[in-house]
């Protein structure tokens, strides 16, 4: 499989300097009677949560709790280990929110009665009993996502290819921190068959970032109307949750306070 959605770590203390959140206007404030106000943030391969790092200033200021998820990347299980550890400290009601692979693991945890909502940055969403890798079938496939296997099959974006197919809107000395500070994923992640999926009983969101080259465009927007999600287009590459935090914590932020008018 030379296609693969993830994020990336280094991607991550790079968000800081590439793109600081806009701060929230003081009409952003969540209103204190907003029943949700938990987030819990899930990165994708190839990356570790400080990526998220926009779209937590983004969203703290406007009054949100927001939790981060440190991915292992070693199997489906660990990583729905590591989301539900985090789901359980929450002290009422989530947004979930998954970023490329990390929508995967949304999907499986996001059935824990905490999970009030799901928000797919351009992520991948496996029905029950689908495979991740699957999802891939009959679209075309991501020329400049190219991705190595280690000989104990962990993969890594091709450094060659990590600006083209990652972050084209990152600066180069940006991409380069990124793409040297790769946290590998178990490949054998991608064939494990979901028990669970949560956005047939939770309402969905999803970010589509409209240069992605992790993704055929089609799969991506064939994978947000089939879970009914709402949708969103912004015009950036895979790395959306970093270079676009203001559009990802605003889309947060309509999930919270649509789901919350329904309580």
């Amino acid at each position: 499989m030379t296609r693969k959605t993830t994020t990336t770590v280094a991607a991550i203390a790079a968000a800081a300097t590439l793109t600081a959140a806009l701060p929230a206007k003081s009409a952003d404030t969540i209103p204190q009677d907003q029943s949700i106000r938990n987030v819990v943030l899930v990165h994708g391969a190839f990356a570790d949560g400080s990526g998220w790092k926009g779209v937590y200033d983004n969203l703290t200021k406007r009054g949100y709790r927001v939790t981060i998820v440190q991915n292992p990347l070693t199997s489906l299980a660990d990583d729905v280990a590591a989301t539900t550890r985090a789901l359980e400290r929450q002290d009422g009601p989530v947004i979930l929110v998954g970023h490329s692979w990390g929508g995967t693991v949304i999907t499986e945890s996001g059935i824990n009665q905490k999970v009030a909502g799901l928000v797919y940055v351009s992520a991948l969403s496996p029905d029950a009993g689908e495979t991740t890798a699957q999802q891939y079938e009959g679209f075309a496939p991501a020329s400049e996502f190219v991705i190595e296997t280690t000989k104990d099959g962990f993969g890594y974006v091709s450094p060659e290819k990590f600006k083209a197919g990652f972050a084209h809107d990152v600066s180069d000395a940006d991409v380069a921190f990124m793409r040297d500070a790769q946290v590998p994923i178990n490949m054998s992640a991608f064939g494990t068959k979901l028990e669970h999926a949560a956005w047939r009983t939770k309402p969905s969101w999803a970010v589509i970032a409209t240069e992605d080259k992790a993704f055929d465009q089609a799969m991506l927007i064939h994978m947000a109307e089939r879970i009914k999600a709402t949708i969103t287009k912004v015009s950036a590459s895979h790395a959306l949750f970093m270079t676009q935090p203001e559009v990802v914590a605003d889309t947060i932020d309509q999930a919270a306070k649509a789901v919350s008018a329904k309580k």
